[in-house]
């Protein structure tokens, strides 16, 4: 069809991009108020890294491999190099009046914000060589893939006998990350002194400023997922509000019952469980649904976390217990709670809808497959890029280096003074 630019779209999803881009330093200071003050330099640097990363192999290859045609594991890069010539095109195939171009800064911010997602579970320990290296080799071989099958029409969506309801990012985005956190952790180790000294996040305020800025920056994530200024866009912005206010109030809740006390950290992690959750819900969900999966997910989440101590992997900053199971939580919940009887400009009225609004089985087995696929293709590859790391420039810092601070060793300096 012939382009022709709608500038209130266009304005909207430049607007979201720039949000997306805040979740990634939003995230670094939520890591970084979580380490120990030894850590904080080198945790914020790989959400830093990441941004740096994959913003220029994004543009160079890899969102050719996401996005690119083709229904295969990869998208067709042919043509997408550099992404030279495609700048006049509209290539959302939706008439929504979006440039090509802008398409491909947004979806380069969700790519960002995966990969630096992961770095939560391997606080302390890993080399930022090592690191460096793994958000090129995990963007371009793990997170295209699974991009391009759920959003790309690509093989791995192929599986499930519906289409699979990820409106922003469940299997693409936390699934994803939260299964590669875990198998970076497990490669890993333990940090020295796991279960058995006290590692207490350094800086709390820190933590709440990034779920703060996370949160802000979560409007552009959901609602710019539609990729227009519109009802269905509204919806995702008004479930962005509550699903993580009743999700950090269930995780409070079970804080309170649990440990007597609610905790800041409490409530900066219901924040991000909530979040999480309602990501692939958020345009596919009325109110009612949206308030249902923050609160389960912020109750099970904040029970989930405790599981590291309980099977003995060392995930640092919980990214199994939030994105992991909180992205599991918000896409099969989709198989209960889809409601689309209005439709919207992505679903027919009524098609994909779940169990509690007229659906039958059936959406409720393409959530639970997107899930699992995407829990398989992440583990596996995943697996092997770490072991092919391990094995060649090694992805651990020695145990000196771990217990003198990884800041200093790595970076040559430290966040403050008093700790020299």
């Amino acid at each position: 069809m012939d382009f022709t630019l709608d500038t209130g779209n266009t304005a909207w999803i430049i607007v979201a991009t720039a949000l997306v881009l805040l979740m990634t330093p939003g995230l670094a200071f939520f890591y970084g108020g979580m380490v120990r003050t030894k850590s904080v330099l080198n945790m914020m640097m790989m959400s830093f890294i990441s941004i740096f990363t994959v913003a220029v192999v994004w543009v160079v290859y890899v969102y050719g491999l996401a996005f690119g045609p083709g229904e295969g594991l990869f998208g067709s890069i042919s043509g997408l190099i550099g992404l030279n010539g495609y700048a006049d095109a509209d290539g959302l195939g939706a008439g929504v009046g979006i440039p090509a171009l802008v398409m491909v800064a947004f979806q380069a911010t969700f790519a960002i914000i995966t990969v630096a997602l992961i770095s939560g579970s391997v606080a302390d320990r890993m080399k930022f060589g090592a690191w460096t290296l793994f958000t090129v080799i995990w963007v371009s071989l793990v997170y295209a893939p699974i991009a391009h099958g759920v959003w790309g029409g690509g093989l791995l969506g192929s599986f499930s006998p519906s289409t699979v309801i990820d409106f922003a990012g469940g299997t693409v985005v936390h699934i994803n990350a939260g299964v590669a956190g875990l198998v970076l952790a497990l490669l890993l180790g333990t940090r020295k002194g796991f279960g058995k000294e006290p590692m207490k996040p350094h800086n709390l305020p820190f933590v709440m400023l990034g779920s703060a800025l996370l949160w802000f920056g979560w409007f552009g994530f959901n609602a710019g997922s539609e990729w227009a200024a519109d009802a269905t866009a509204g919806r995702a912005f008004l479930n962005t509000l509550v699903a993580p206010g009743i999700a950090a109030l269930a995780w409070l809740l079970v804080e309170k019952i649990r440990d007597g006390k609610p905790t800041s950290l409490g409530g900066a992690s219901g924040i991000v469980a909530g979040l999480v959750a309602i990501t692939p819900a958020a345009a596919a969900v009325d109110t009612w649904g949206a308030l249902a999966i923050g609160a389960i997910a912020g109750a099970i989440c904040a029970m989930a976390v405790s599981l590291k101590y309980k099977f003995g992997y060392d995930d640092s900053l919980d990214v199994v217990g939030v994105h992991l199971v909180g992205g599991v939580i918000g896409t099969v919940l989709l198989g209960f709670f889809a409601n689309l009887d209005e439709g919207t400009t992505w679903a027919p009225d009524g098609a994909l809808n779940g169990l509690f609004y007229g659906g039958d089985f059936t959406q409720l087995a393409s959530q639970i497959i997107g899930a699992l696929v995407a829990i398989v293709y992440s583990g596996v590859l995943t697996l092997i890029i770490g072991l092919a790391l391990k094995y060649t420039i090694g992805i651990r810092v020695a145990e000196e280096v771990e217990v003198a601070g990884i800041d200093l060793a790595e970076h040559g300096e430290t966040a403050y003074e008093e700790a020299l």
